[in-house]
């Protein structure tokens, strides 16, 4: 996702350009492409080019309980301001910004907003992600799939580590 800006650089403060973005982007960085679409719009600044972005994206996530692989839709929204490294009108290298983190417009005056998307949607995604939010996850003794079919109990054993307790509770109903 490559944006030329030269002709933006050259405008006043405060002159602006919206685009409408559909392109598939390496969104993890693990060479998971997807398809984002959305809103990109570029605002010229004092310093370089700001660039707010709604967009929208389904990444395949896996449940943290169930360990099921599913679709999760992802609104991603950024807002970064790119400082060029060339003088638009001069053409001479300007001195690179001491701020770290900072996103830069190349030689060619292009902003390259892969990275920066990239960035955001590893934010906008869940810690813990779930299939659903009541997904009931698995059996703790032996890792069947709590959801959907009739649990065969007959194959699970109790840990031989807490037969005492189960003595206990037997007395208790007893």
């Amino acid at each position: 996702m490559q944006v030329n800006v030269a002709q933006l650089l050259k405008e006043l403060v405060g002159s602006s350009r919206t685009y409408q973005l559909g392109e598939v982007v390496d969104v993890t960085g693990e060479g998971d492409d997807q398809m984002v679409q959305g809103e990109v719009r570029l605002v010229r600044t004092r310093r370089g080019i700001l660039v707010k972005g709604e967009l929208r994206a389904q990444v395949e996530l896996t449940c943290s309980r169930c360990l099921r692989p599913f679709d999760y839709p992802l609104a991603i929204n950024f807002e970064e301001e790119y400082i060029p490294t060339v003088d638009i009108v001069s053409g001479l290298p300007l001195s690179r910004s001491e701020e770290s983190g900072v996103f830069m417009i190349d030689e060619h005056h292009v902003i390259d907003l892969g990275e920066a998307i990239r960035q955001y949607t590893l934010l906008a995604m869940p810690m813990k992600p779930l299939c659903r939010e009541d997904c009931a996850g698995l059996r703790a003794e032996c890792g069947q799939n709590l959801e959907g079919e009739a649990l065969d109990s007959s194959s699970w054993v109790m840990d031989p580590r807490w037969s005492e307790l189960s003595k206990l509770l037997q007395k208790g109903n007893g």
